[in-house]
């Protein structure tokens, strides 16, 4: 409930929520789990779950908390096994008392119990407004669904929104400055993960497994030694394309956390430098620490890249954007974004690369990188960039996407500098 309200309230993602609540929970590891799936699972779901509750309510507006909880209920009563239909009513009942709302109980419990009676009724119904409605039957924003159905094929579009509410797996690449696939395979054995490898079409030099079963990985003696970093198959696109060299001088322009920075230095060799750049300090020192961890000693952190005569030999411009691509990783993200952010989104995006031209040397490849779907962030910026620099050459570009490639959606152009 509380984790709930705050994300209502506070600016940060319910992820980071979460991790914060639970960084020094007893609980066990079973209750953990359910309590992820109990709140990543209202957050996708809040749009057809608050249409349930308009359904029997009027469309009448409920005090925030009551909201939640009648959320709570018909959460686990439609969309999960595990939980009593009779378990769920008395608790939420019983929250509600605790939470303030004596006087609301008989009306909580009205509205729950008037949804098991209609249960078959009540499913069939879900399943139709996916097919008429899918903005409210998958739970996205309208304007957003619209926006996708204009440029999808109604198959792909149910597809994206169907990936949106999965719940993602887990992807650990290999860090090769500190072992190899068949070593680290074997030290899993005994931490007690389970993983399968992962063909990677668009990087065949990468090592990454997906790891099916897995304690939580912070505190493995694999983890802490740096011997893999958790990162999605898509990531991997940019930084082959950029294709860094050993004892070339490369700059990462966002590069906090630091994944495809430390990726880098793994392809370099540790030979070279790549710059990290990022303008937050404390954005910096995650990249700083994921350096460390990972035995990476070719990268310098620095928040002002306009030093004089300084020239770069490949760089990686991973923007800010819409994080579409990574929605079901980010699982409020759908009800933050707003369609005017795309506009300023592109604005700086376009400044980036702007920034980032004149310290490309001639010849130099500039690698522009998102994930997200938009074709304002993609390659509808790199088009319109190109008229304004007809010395930069578009060589390559590349989308991933869900429903495509299995993977978080990735926009890659290799640009390179005619001099």
């Amino acid at each position: 409930m509380r984790l709930l309200r705050e994300r209502e309230t506070k600016r940060e993602f319910v992820e980071h929520l979460l991790d914060g609540a639970l960084a020094h929970s007893r609980m066990d590891p079973a209750d953990k789990g359910l309590l992820q799936e109990l709140v990543y699972g209202v957050v996708r779901w809040q749009g057809t779950l608050d249409h349930l509750i308009a359904r029997k309510t009027g469309g009448r507006p409920q005090k925030p908390v009551l909201q939640i909880l009648l959320r709570l209920a018909l959460y686990q009563i439609f969309w999960l096994s595990r939980i009593p239909d009779h378990a769920a009513v008395n608790e939420t009942v019983e929250l509600a008392k605790r939470e303030g709302f004596s006087t609301q109980a008989g009306f909580v419990n009205a509205v729950l119990r008037g949804y098991l009676r209609e249960r078959e009724q009540t499913e069939r119904m879900l399943a139709e407004l996916k097919e008429s409605n899918p903005a409210l039957g998958y739970s996205h924003p309208a304007w957003l669904c619209d926006r996708w159905a204009g440029r999808m094929a109604r198959e792909e579009l149910i597809r994206l929104l169907a990936w949106n509410n999965t719940p993602p797996a887990t992807f650990a690449r290999v860090n090769t400055l500190r072992t190899d696939a068949d070593s680290l395979r074997e030290q899993w054995a005994h931490e007690r993960i389970e993983a399968r490898l992962v063909p990677v079409e668009w990087d065949p030099k990468a090592m990454v497994f997906e790891l099916t079963a897995f304690p939580p990985l912070a505190s493995l003696p694999s983890f802490l030694q740096g011997k893999f970093y958790v990162q999605d198959p898509s990531t991997l696109l940019a930084v082959s394309e950029l294709d860094p060299q050993p004892g070339e001088t490369v700059l990462d322009l966002c590069a906090a956390p630091g994944g495809k920075t430390t990726l880098m230095a793994a392809r370099m060799k540790n030979e070279g430098c790549v710059v990290a750049h990022d303008p937050a300090s404390d954005r910096l020192r995650l990249v700083e620490e994921n350096c460390a961890r990972l035995g990476v000693t070719c990268v310098r952190l620095s928040e002002h890249v306009e030093e004089p005569g300084a020239s770069f030999d490949r760089i990686l411009l991973d923007a800010p954007c819409s994080n579409t691509g990574v929605m079901r990783r980010r699982v409020d993200l759908r009800w933050r974004i707003r369609e005017p952010e795309l506009t300023r989104l592109r604005e700086t995006q376009r400044q980036l690369l702007e920034r980032a031209v004149p310290l490309l040397k001639p010849g130099g490849t500039l690698v522009y990188s998102t994930c997200s779907l938009e074709p304002e962030e993609n390659s509808g910026l790199i088009r319109d960039f190109l008229g304004g620099h007809p010395a930069m050459q578009l060589q390559k570009e590349r989308a991933l996407t869900p429903w495509e490639n299995g993977v978080d959606g990735a926009y890659v152009a290799r640009l390179v500098s005619g001099g």
